[in-house]
């Protein structure tokens, strides 16, 4: 049977294990599951289910993955309209009339998970070319019906489908990167605050192209005329051209991926900021503890690393791995310098994160006072009762001697 007319099995929870999804969350974990009334193991990943309570009231439909934590998903709080085809359009209908109503043009997260009624699918928008990923085993199932999807409602010229994540790993599903509509193209391109950028269509990070910091790039350039910056984790310069165009003096962008670097050199020369910007490869850490011992000075640090804690046990480690990265950062700002610092950690909240830097700037003898902040940009909305959507956070910080 196809995932469209395939029949719903139950998935019986155990007493008071619904409060959360009445809540409105969508995640259901395997030790909150009857598994007397209803056994995960008859499951097969990505099979289409019923979810009830204890007492047997349908609370909605969904999807479950028996070999994951999260063993099941809910999509649907109506009976008239489970996880199909029909459903994926709808949805995708509705997330596609936020962008178009806040964005100029077609470069956007399209779709953002469980925040658009779609746990475990992400789209991502480069104009007449659209990048579809997958995480979990249900959306997995639904591949051919969200492609369809996806072509009736834009009609790209371009679908690629980047399922090369490792969240992929948790659900037992391989890593693959195939284009499935159109002839891949060399590099996407987009546009943001007037700038243009061209990324790896295939090999880049994530989906090519981090969409959610743009808003906090917008908010960075009242700080940027005539300053020296360091943008530092820069991949291919959506901070570091930003700030070349925004009027800074000149711009030293460090990865560690020489590729990622090429990249941000082209986009530095589509933007006519070559001669202001410069790179460094190699690791951060040992990067900025280099210039420091050449004793090099900036007027703003921008820190916006990958996640140092994707899973919980991660915390201490990744903590101190922030706190590691912030204190380098604070040591290169000349007097008066901004720091703006960035996490993507769910597991890290912003109070964590601001008490992290603080710690850091008090070990230097510094005071910081914190000017802005920002989250995720409007095409990733935050769920109200999934805490795990809000997971950007990034602050500007003043950095002063000590009072």
């Amino acid at each position: 049977m196809t995932p469209m007319n395939q029949e719903m099995t139950p998935l019986r929870l155990k007493k008071d294990q619904d409060r959360r999804l009445r809540f409105g969350h969508c995640w259901i974990y395997s030790n909150e599951i009857d598994i007397g009334a209803t056994p995960l193991k008859a499951l097969e990943p990505g099979q289409p289910v019923d979810i009830l309570n204890h007492q047997g009231k349908w609370l909605g439909s969904g999807y479950a993955n028996p070999h994951s934590l999260i063993c099941a998903r809910l999509v649907s709080r109506d009976r008239a309209h489970p996880l199909t085809g029909s459903l994926i359009v709808h949805r995708l209908n509705i997330a596609l009339s936020l962008r178009e109503r806040i964005y100029p043009g077609p470069w956007y997260r399209l779709l953002f998970g469980e925040s658009d009624g779609l746990p475990g699918l992400v789209l991502d928008r480069y104009g007449d070319a659209v990048v579809i990923q997958i995480t979990t085993a249900g959306m997995e199932r639904m591949h051919q019906e969200i492609v369809a999807a996806v072509d009736k409602v834009l009609k790209p010229q371009v679908i690629i489908l980047r399922n090369d994540t490792g969240a992929r790993k948790a659900e037992g599903l391989p890593l693959t990167v195939e284009v499935v509509s159109g002839e891949a193209p060399d590099y996407l391109e987009l546009r943001e605050s007037g700038a243009i950028f061209r990324v790896p269509a295939i090999t880049g990070q994530k989906t090519g192209w981090f969409f959610d910091q743009a808003s906090n790039r917008e908010r960075m350039r009242r700080y940027l005329m005539g300053k020296r910056v360091l943008d530092v984790c820069s991949y291919v310069g959506g901070w570091g051209v930003q700030a070349a165009i925004g009027g800074a003096e000149g711009v030293v962008c460090v990865d560690s991926s020489l590729p990622a670097l090429e990249s941000l050199q082209e986009n530095a020369r589509l933007n006519e900021v070559t001669s202001r910007v410069q790179t460094l490869k190699g690791d951060a850490f040992e990067l900025l503890r280099g210039l420091r011992n050449e004793r090099e000075r900036f007027d703003i640090v921008i820190l916006d690393p990958p996640a140092f804690i994707k899973r919980r046990k991660d915390i201490k480690e990744g903590s101190l791995a922030y706190r590691r990265l912030n204190e380098l950062g604070l040591r290169l700002l000349s007097k008066d310098g901004l720091l703006i610092t960035s996490s993507c950690s769910h597991h890290m909240s912003g109070e964590a994160l601001l008490q992290t830097v603080q710690r850091a700037g008090r070990h230097l003898d510094r005071s910081l006072q914190l000017l802005e902040q920002g989250g995720q940009s409007a095409d990733h909305p935050v769920h109200p009762a999934i805490p795990e959507t809000a997971y950007l956070k990034t602050f500007y910080l003043r950095s002063l001697p000590s009072f």
